[in-house]
């Protein structure tokens, strides 16, 4: 999860969920007159075509969902006015909003997202602007937790994600984005406190954890892990991936992935780990904390080697002539490598969860949350 993800597609109103997103449920929301205001001269000035006919009164908008980082609209021409050139007839509108990453993120985002557009590896950009971004609006819906276990979906996850690691993108390719963010969270995290007895009480618990000697442990833990530096999606959780509508059930071209806000260059066993962790979340719980653990849902060895398969079919390099003995190799240190990286997934989550219990508006038990994902570490950190 991150700050960015969002959650839920089409109208309607928004059940908050962890990253600051949110699901969708049917239930109208009105947009704000100076939202609609805004979104109008952004449509007219980046889309021009016929959104420079249309009043603002004819102007389509409604959320698509909101949170923390990011606000969704989708806008929309009326029927009635005919298009002039190539204009879209209805896009995304993406508004940032209080956000842990600053103005070179932002930068740097928009330059990520230009790219993989234009590498048709992401939806098209139609505008970029210092308050946001206009984006391809894409029929489809997003992935529920469940359908990250049906052998298929799961199959396409792994092809979609080998592909994404074997770009070239114009960033920094030092693996500094893992610890370096971690750092920063942890050090933002012991200068918090809060008013409420019960958060108090909660964040102290955590503390008890003394995360600082932990994460050296780690840091030790994964720097004597070989694991390949390549551009990593770093939030390929079940709202990140879209059900592209129209396409066959049977395609192997029916998902892609979205939201890029924290890609980077990364080791790539925690952008695999990471998937595996999100395989026991399920976020559309509608009671307090609104999430629910389910650990038995963590890929079996089996599922683990039908993804690693999948991700090798697409990986570059790739030996077609390995022998099977070779072939068991590399999937054995790689489920060892991933099994690792599980553990900077649970712990990643976890500072940042604590840091959202502080800054986030939206009801959400981010330290019943941060409290699940450190628990998991320690669990997980004794099978390794």
């Amino acid at each position: 999860m991150a700050a960015g993800r969002e959650r839920g597609g089409g109208g309607g109103g928004a059940v908050p969920v962890p990253g600051g997103g949110t699901e969708a449920v049917p239930v109208p929301v009105p947009v704000p007159a100076a939202t609609r205001l805004r979104a109008f001269a952004w449509c007219r000035e980046f889309l021009a075509g016929s959104w420079k006919l249309i009043a603002p009164d004819e102007f389509g908008i409604e959320p698509v969902s909101g949170g923390l980082s990011n606000l969704l609209y989708k806008c929309w021409l009326p029927e009635r006015v005919l298009s002039v050139g190539d204009e879209p007839r209805q896009v995304l509108l993406r508004v940032y909003g209080a956000i842990l990453q600053g103005l070179d993120s932002l930068v740097l985002q928009s330059v990520m997202f230009a790219v993989l557009a234009e590498r048709a590896l992401g939806p098209r950009l139609f505008g970029v602007f210092p308050e946001g971004r206009l984006e391809q609006y894409i029929p489809s819906r997003r992935l529920h937790t469940e359908d990250l276990r049906d052998p298929d979906i799961s199959g396409e996850i792994a092809v979609k994600m080998s592909r994404f690691h074997g770009m070239v993108m114009p960033f920094n390719k030092e693996p500094k984005w893992l610890f370096g963010t971690m750092e920063r969270y942890l050090k933002q995290i012991l200068e918090l406190t809060f008013p409420q007895e019960e958060q108090l009480k909660k964040f102290n618990q955590l503390k008890m954890y003394n995360l600082e000697a932990e994460m050296r442990s780690l840091r030790d833990l994964l720097e004597s892990t070989p694991s390949p530096v390549v551009f990593c999606h770093n939030d390929v959780q079940e709202g990140n991936v879209l059900l592209l509508a129209g396409r066959e059930a049977s395609s192997s071209d029916k998902l892609m992935l979205i939201d890029f806000e924290y890609s980077s260059y990364n080791y790539r066993g925690f952008d695999i780990g990471n998937h595996f962790c999100e395989w026991i979340y399920d976020y559309t719980h509608h009671s307090w904390p609104f999430f629910k653990a389910i650990p038995e849902n963590y890929p079996s060895r089996e599922q683990q080697l039908h993804f690693i398969r999948h991700y090798l079919s697409e990986a570059p390099g790739r030996r077609r002539d390995a022998s099977p003995e070779e072939q068991a190799r590399i999937e054995q240190e790689m489920l060892t490598e991933i099994q690792r990286f599980v553990l900077a997934s649970h712990f990643f989550w976890g500072l940042w969860s604590i840091l959202q219990a502080k800054i986030s508006t939206i009801e959400f038990g981010y330290l019943d949350y941060a409290q699940s994902r450190f628990e998991a570490y320690f669990q997980h950190k004794a099978q390794c």
